[in-house]
């Protein structure tokens, strides 16, 4: 039984999912959400012809979220590259317990996911904007 403090489960599908981003390239992203404040489970996971934009437009106003993007780019080179960006969906909006069970879990949860290269926090939409996440690529 998880408490506040531990953190919830993972459930097992969260890493299937995320090894299909990364090894397979199956999916674009992948949202993960907490069941009943108890065990983190997948919530969405997008074709892998969906755009930033799509993905964004998954992330609710008012709740928490764990995600996973597979961002692709050409750097000034024109060398194609691909960095895989683990964002923590933090709304100021979202209920306080939810907020706090998600931080509790955080920690936990990304380190189950094996191959992220890029981390991010954010609270409001411009935090994830499109031009910080090319910025944040580079």
């Amino acid at each position: 039984q998880a408490n506040a403090s531990s953190g919830a489960g993972i459930h097992d599908d969260c890493k299937l999912r995320f090894v299909e981003l990364k090894s397979k390239r199956m999916h674009r992203f992948i949202t993960y959400r907490l069941e009943n404040q108890k065990e983190v489970i997948v919530d969405q996971t997008g074709e892998r012809e969906a755009t930033y934009e799509d993905f964004t437009k998954t992330l609710p106003e008012n709740d928490c979220r764990f995600a996973v993007f597979d961002f692709d780019f050409t750097t000034p080179e024109d060398v194609p590259k691909s960095r895989i960006f683990y964002i923590f969906w933090s709304p100021d909006t979202a209920k306080v317990r939810s907020k706090m069970t998600y931080a509790s879990t955080n920690e936990k949860f990304k380190r189950t996911l094996d191959g992220i290269q890029i981390e991010m926090q954010a609270t409001d939409p411009s935090e994830i904007s499109l031009d910080v996440i090319k910025e944040r690529a580079h």
